[in-house]
């Protein structure tokens, strides 16, 4: 199939084993940020493909997950399964036919995915920074040294190991306590004094006019990312070969190759939910790829970073080739 074009007609794009037709129904988590995004990637294809502007082709269908269905218990992820339990309800509508394709962020999904789900497109990577967000006994901010804001002993309200493990190594002295729910849910608790400060995803607070609550931004130096971080996501049935050419056309060639490796190198890890994991990989001015990747205890007294560069067409090599090298050398400890 060709790509859309102005003046062309809209193929039939639902998988060989579906009825083709229209509309073409996506499936997101009901979250303000996942409506944003889907929405936004609704946009780039209507873009890409001026003959979507003029029709009514799209159908959202907001599913709930079994990660948004504990936010409100203060469960902890690592403790229900995992990252993939914001996409488990959402791939069985996919398989199930009941949706065409699905917008995640890439964060938030396995590195294995389930049997005849592929992620068929990469949107471009946005800031791929935390930020924290200070309550009132929280001090003036030193760029050079944002967490010197944090008081002896504050608390810190989380429930990613990846930035407990991180925040910990370096100031042991604070105290961690579970804090989920959506991005403005965890501003609001900070301002109601549950904890001190929380750290988000600088992108969706970006993304939702929220970042003027941002008291600090972390550097990728002093707070490595999540694999994936600020990448959206697009999963597709494996045989539905036309709509996953279609997405061809408005996927990011450099967040594919970033993807790539950081997604190999969680994939060699073969960490558990309970290992803090963190990635970002760079596309270099010269056009090689720098990929840095962490594994640490959540208690902070462990913390290996190293780096890699190669080729960006090696991505997956090199982030397979980190992965390895980053579990060769931690305590086996670590991933029990």
């Amino acid at each position: 199939m060709q790509h859309a074009h102005p003046g062309s007609s809209v193929p039939p794009v639902r998988g060989k084993s579906h009825n083709p037709g229209l509309p073409l129904r996506v499936g997101t988590r009901g979250s303000p940020l996942a409506l944003w995004q889907t929405r936004h990637f609704l946009g780039l294809l209507r873009t890409f493909c001026p003959v979507l502007r003029t029709m009514d082709v799209f159908e959202e269908h907001v599913i709930r997950t079994t990660g948004d269905a504990t936010q409100e218990a203060g469960t902890r992820l690592a403790d229900i399964g995992g990252k993939g339990m914001f996409a488990k309800e959402i791939h069985e509508a996919l398989a199930d036919g009941r949706i065409d394709f699905a917008v995640h962020s890439l964060k938030d999904l396995e590195t294995e995915l389930p049997p005849g789900i592929v992620l068929a497109c990469t949107l471009k990577r946005e800031d791929a920074r935390d930020a924290m967000i200070l309550g009132p006994r929280c001090g003036a901010v030193d760029p050079a040294n944002p967490l010197d804001a944090l008081p002896r002993g504050a608390t810190i309200g989380t429930s990613s190991l990846r930035r407990q493990a991180q925040l910990l190594h370096r100031r042991p002295d604070l105290k961690i306590v579970t804090l989920r729910g959506n991005v403005m849910r965890r501003i609001e608790r900070v301002a109601e004094g549950f904890c001190d400060a929380t750290l988000l995803a600088l992108v969706g607070m970006n993304r939702l006019g929220l970042a003027h609550h941002a008291g600090a931004v972390l550097d990728t130096d002093s707070m490595v990312p999540s694999s994936c971080q600020g990448i959206v996501g697009i999963t597709v049935r494996a045989d539905n070969t036309e709509l996953r050419q279609l997405l061809t056309g408005i996927e990011d060639p450099e967040a594919k190759a970033v993807s790539l490796a950081e997604r190999a190198m969680l994939a060699a890890l073969d960490g558990t939910c309970h290992t803090p994991i963190g990635a970002l990989a760079r596309v270099q001015p010269q056009g090689g790829l720098l990929l840095t990747g962490l594994v640490a205890r959540p208690d902070g007294s462990f913390v290996l970073r190293r780096s890699v560069e190669g080729p960006a067409a090696d991505a997956a090599q090199l982030g397979a080739s980190l992965g390895a090298s980053l579990r060769a050398d931690t305590p086996s400890d670590v991933f029990a």
